[in-house]
């Protein structure tokens, strides 16, 4: 088993997730505020299924998507960090950044503040050559977060999302990409 990585920044904790995390992580998935942009709402089941997921990710890297925790206080708020794409497409293999935040902790910073901690994570400790990052076409907050943290838009690499249901107006995702900065 790998060693379990936690990151730290000025207001954030990226640790590997706890049992607690559930309760408040299926309440997050069951806001239609923080799943707008998601296919369903999901149940705690299925949140107990991603989170076991995750936690093999963990075991096989050693990194994944952190339980994201504000330092202060230790509460869970969301998950961000990276990731292998679990589907095929036209740009996989690939390891992407994602993050998902509960909705009382939006529009504070704190997505972009763990992406960019993910970020140099993947770059200059796993030895990523790239990070990708996708979305639903119409999730500009998001795609604000992938700019932020200085990711570019692959004008070519808009794609269907192949575990989005046909006729879904999420269907369509945007591609953006990051290369590991040169020395």
């Amino acid at each position: 088993m790998k060693q379990m990585v936690v990151l730290e920044t000025e207001r954030l904790i990226l640790r590997p997730w706890k049992p607690e995390d559930l309760d408040p992580f299926a309440k997050m998935c069951a806001d239609p505020r923080v799943m707008e942009f998601f296919p369903a709402l999901k149940s705690r089941e299925e949140c107990a299924s991603g989170i076991k997921s995750v936690m093999e990710d963990f075991e096989q890297y050693g990194w994944g998507l952190w339980a994201a925790a504000l330092a202060k206080s230790g509460e869970f708020i969301g998950f961000i960090g990276i990731l292998h794409v679990p589907f095929e497409a036209p740009f996989t293999p690939a390891v992407e950044i994602g993050w998902r935040l509960a909705y009382d902790h939006w529009g504070k910073g704190y997505a972009t503040e763990g992406a960019l901690a993910s970020l140099k994570y993947g770059f200059e400790v796993v030895g990523l050559e790239e990070i990708v990052s996708f979305t639903p076409t119409q999730n500009l907050r998001s795609r604000a977060v992938m700019e932020k943290i200085g990711m570019k838009r692959d004008l070519e690499g808009d794609f269907d999302h192949p575990r989005v249901p046909d006729g879904s107006p999420l269907k369509r995702h945007v591609l953006y990409r990051k290369k590991a900065p040169r020395s």
